[in-house]
């Protein structure tokens, strides 16, 4: 079949035609059918988000894995979907109506609603159709949203039945104040960086006395909410203050000083300031001694009208502020620099503030049960391993999660407040209508007397019932399709949500659905630039996506994202990868190139050395086809692309091609050509989970295709037997015809000169099986067998047999002998330095038997290469005599 190829591989153009191709044929859609499911379900990006490396990455390994499992006959759904993120959604829209003069709380819930709404429906998306470009196969017909209504509807309906269950409860409890966001957060959703602060000293004046109490703090703002001084039981410092007061500095409230073992009589100064609105341990204190709590700070970090002073006054102005007054007033003692560990939102990278809040919580203890052991016995793999202790640790001490939030966008809590007090539990208002009635007999109640909890639930508290409300498993356990497709099977995902989400995830499967929500979980690496920085819009080291896909096209993109991607292990992402891997499309494209423009003659017969390199290939290609099993059976994706790189590149283009290509302008025999298409195809088939794009454009092109025919619904190779005896003998011969290869190159020989070849047999190294692809890729006229060493022949030595090719002609002799006696210096220096180890008693009594063993060898083979040296030496001076 003749065609046009063209010179060169546009993959834009090739990208936009096969995508278009699949979505048209149907090819990614799943249903429930006899075969065994595959499924994944994404993880789900911001619905307003765009493509960031991480998505590439992460999005890559999804894609490569479904692909390999639709072609292993397997009934592949990538499930797409994206996620509300209530934090950073609704931080988005409160920007843009800021912008156009609109404060939030001017407006109604439902009017700030319809504006978040008319947000997400404007940007909602784009990520996904980002995606697209990469080539992701997901079945966009399964696409889900958050808060789609079978979602939303899923999250109120779990949210009832937990608190049925005595799961959910609402208390005053201590919780991660975002002043950006105006919400609580979760402890996970709390980064700790270390950061540079100050040891600010303070002087409190004791009560009725002139003496005064140092204190120790990084946050002299909060003294404002100071309830008590606290000092150890048993430090003998301060035992003439028991049951005295001190004086708060700036305001002179008097507080009492108390004594607990809770403090460290060896940090600061061993007094404790006590602000229990305000710090966790000192909650906890403040509990115990029934002390007042004084929430000095607004919702929003500012100073409340209970601090006194400074009132309306940022925090962070406050603190340097506060500092010149208490020097002025006598109490400030000294300040000293300090580093600590300070909490910063997840999501808005402000210094969260800890807040005594009325929160919705979720007891964790009992559910963590199944979770924590069904990975810790393998039930659910992680890939890599080390993260199981990660989430052990985790998880054996979690506590209740926070899942309340102070924001409008989200799903909002289902519990309704009735006039006296009491609180109703319901999936929706008719039925809180028919529990409240039935609760007070009160048949006059109507639907205004019911209020609605204010807040909204936690975003992780959708996405951890995710691999079952996809197929709504929630709303209809029974249903075909979450019977088929769950559990699902991988989970690709990164490390840092490992317990936002994936801990969570598990935990939910285990609680509706008795069962892991998917085996395997593969954690990728974190991108990070070449200087080993996270990668990021504020140091410009983040190249767009897109770009690089327009640059480089998806397939080079794929496979540099892959190319130094180990399972857990960080991506030092360089855009000399994806430049490698756009060349190795090239490269794949010119060998296309090659074969397709051959004329073929159909009475040639096969030459010998065509046969034999057809023998190999499909020998190797077996072999490789089964290490590419195990590699994706143990994950080790990257290796998997390395895998098939090598073989495309150095066995199929750089051996095979070579040894069947016929000489300049002539034609092939149609057997040699049929076979090389056929072995092709099947490469083209291993290469396309990694590289969908080109694999699709020459599959189609290699023969006739009948429409709705697709490279990505066809199976991959099985594993057929090889001979490894074959494949071993066949190393052999490369390695001969690199030694002559390389004596060309040393001696100066062109490829068109015609070699002799005279070979000393030892017990392995030459196989006179492949002798006519020896002849043919080496250019010899004959090889003979010889006795003894050939005098003044260039040599090498492949295993036990000496090959000698005869150079007199080719070379200039003294600059031979100047070449082989600096080589005889080496070769001795290096057996003095292999002889000094094997002399050193110590070494050889101590070492591992295998270590010594290998010194020894070397020591045999330094000694062989130096007995040939100095042979050849003598003889060429013979020569030149």
């Amino acid at each position: 079949m003749n065609m046009e190829i063209p010179s060169k591989y546009s993959p834009a153009e090739v990208e936009k035609k096969w995508y278009k191709y699949w979505t048209e044929q149907n090819l990614f859609h799943s249903e429930p059918d006899e075969r065994e499911p595959y499924t994944i379900v994404i993880p789900p990006p911001n619905v307003t988000g765009v493509l960031h490396m991480g998505h590439m990455l992460n999005n890559t390994i999804q894609d490569i894995l479904v692909r390999r499992a639709r072609m292993t006959g397997k009934n592949a759904c990538w499930v797409p979907g994206t996620d509300h993120a209530s934090i950073a959604t609704e931080a988005k829209v409160v920007n843009k109506l800021r912008e156009e003069g609109i404060a939030k709380f001017s407006l109604t819930r439902e009017e700030f609603m319809k504006h978040a709404w008319d947000w997400t429906h404007k940007h909602g998306g784009i990520i996904l159709e980002q995606l697209k470009k990469l080539g992701a196969s997901c079945d966009w017909s399964r696409t889900a949203f958050t808060m789609d209504e079978a979602r939303s509807e899923s999250v109120i309906k779990v949210f009832v039945d937990l608190y049925n269950k005595g799961l959910i409860y609402r208390g005053v409890r201590m919780v991660n104040w975002d002043p950006a966001a105006k919400t609580a957060l979760s402890d996970e959703e709390v980064i700790y960086k270390e950061v540079k602060s100050k040891l600010y000293f303070l002087k409190y004046k004791i009560e009725g006395e002139e003496g005064f109490v140092t204190i120790a703090t990084t946050r002299p703002e909060t003294i404002l909410g100071d309830t008590a001084i606290c000092v150890h039981p048993a430090d003998k410092r301060f035992s003439h203050l028991k049951g005295k007061k001190v004086l708060v500095p700036l305001i002179n409230r008097p507080i009492p000083i108390i004594e607990d073992e809770y403090v460290d009589m060896e940090f600061g100064t061993g007094c404790l300031k006590i602000t229990p609105a305000h710090d966790i341990n000192d909650y906890e204190i403040g509990l115990k001694h029934q002390l007042p709590s004084i929430d000095i700070f607004n919702d929003n970090g500012t100073m409340s009208q209970a601090a006194e002073l400074f009132i309306g006054e940022d925090r962070f102005v406050v603190r340097e502020k506060i500092i010149p007054q208490l020097e002025k007033e006598g109490n400030l003692a000294r300040i000293e620099d300090y580093t600590n560990k300070v909490g910063f939102s997840e999501r808005t990278d402000v210094i969260i503030e800890p807040k005594l809040s009325t929160q919705w919580f979720l007891k964790m203890e009992e559910l963590v049960k199944p979770a924590l052991e069904n990975v810790l016995n393998d039930n659910i793999r992680f890939h890599p391993g080390k993260f199981k202790n990660i989430y052990r640790h985790w998880m054996s001490n979690i506590k209740d999660w926070c899942i309340s939030r102070q924001l409008w966008w989200g799903h909002r809590i289902p519990v309704y407040y009735l006039p006296g007090g009491d609180l109703i539990c319901a999936e929706t208002q008719e039925q809180a209508m028919e529990l409240a009635i039935r609760k007070t007999g009160d048949t006059d109640l109507s639907p205004n007397d019911l209020k609605q909890d204010e807040d909204v639930l936690d975003t992780w508290f959708s996405s951890w019932l995710w691999p079952i409300s996809v197929f709504d498993g929630i709303r209809y356990p029974e249903n075909d399709e979450i019977n088929y497709y769950y559990p699902t099977t991988d989970l690709v995902t990164a490390p840092d949500i490992i317990f936002f989400w994936v801990a969570r995830m598990i935990i939910a499967g285990y609680e509706y659905r008795q069962n892991f929500p998917f085996k395997n979980v593969y954690f990728t690496g974190m991108v990070r630039d070449s200087q080993r920085r996270k990668m990021s819009k504020s140091l410009g080291n983040s190249p767009d996506p897109l770009d690089l896909i327009t640059k480089y096209g998806a397939d080079g993109v794929r496979v540099g994202m892959l190319l130094c991607s180990p399972a857990g292990g960080d991506l030092l992402f360089d855009e000399n990868l994806p430049r490698q891997g756009a060349g190795f499309a090239t490269k794949i494209w010119n060998a296309f190139r090659l074969v397709k423009n051959w004329k073929v003659v159909p009475e040639l017969e096969q030459p010998e050395h065509s046969k034999l390199g057809l023998l190999w290939f499909q020998n190797k290609l077996s072999l490789v086809t089964e290490i590419l099993n195990t590699q994706f059976d143990q994950f080790r994706i990257s290796e998997a692309l390395m895998t098939v790189y090598t073989t495309v590149r150095d066995e199929f283009s750089g051996w095979l091609l070579e040894i069947v290509k016929p000489s300049y302008q002539q034609p092939i025999d149609q057997k040699t050509y049929e076979e090389v298409l056929n072995l092709f195809d099947q490469l083209l088939r291993l290469m396309h989970p990694f590289m969908p794009f080109i694999t699709e454009e020459i599959w189609q092109m290699l023969k006739e295709r009948k429409r709705g025919e697709s490279i990505m619904i066809s199976r991959t190779p099985e594993v057929k037997q090889y001979n490894p005896k074959l494949l071993e003998a066949f190393e052999n011969i490369k390695e001969t015809i690199s030694g002559i290869r390389n004596i060309r190159k040393e001696k100066n020989i062109p490829n068109k000169e015609i070699l002799e070849l005279k070979i000393q047999q030892g017990d392995k190294g030459f196989e006179t099986q492949f002798a006519p692809v020896l002849i043919k890729l080496a250019n010899l006229s004959t090889f003979d067998q010889v006795a003894e060493e050939v005098k003044g022949a260039a040599s090498f030595r492949v295993k036990s047999t000496n090959f000698f090719v005869p150079t007199h002609e080719f070379i200039d002799a003294k600059e031979e002998l100047k070449k082989l006696e600096e080589e005889l210096n080496y070769a001795r220096g290096f057996l003095n330095s292999v002889m000094k180890k094997l002399g050193n008693e110590r070494f050889v009594h101590q070492a591992p038997e295998e270590v010594v063993a290998k010194e020894k060898a070397k020591q045999a083979d330094a000694q062989a290469n130096i007995k040939v040296l100095e042979d050849r030496i003598s003889a060429l001076k013979q020569t030149t005599n």
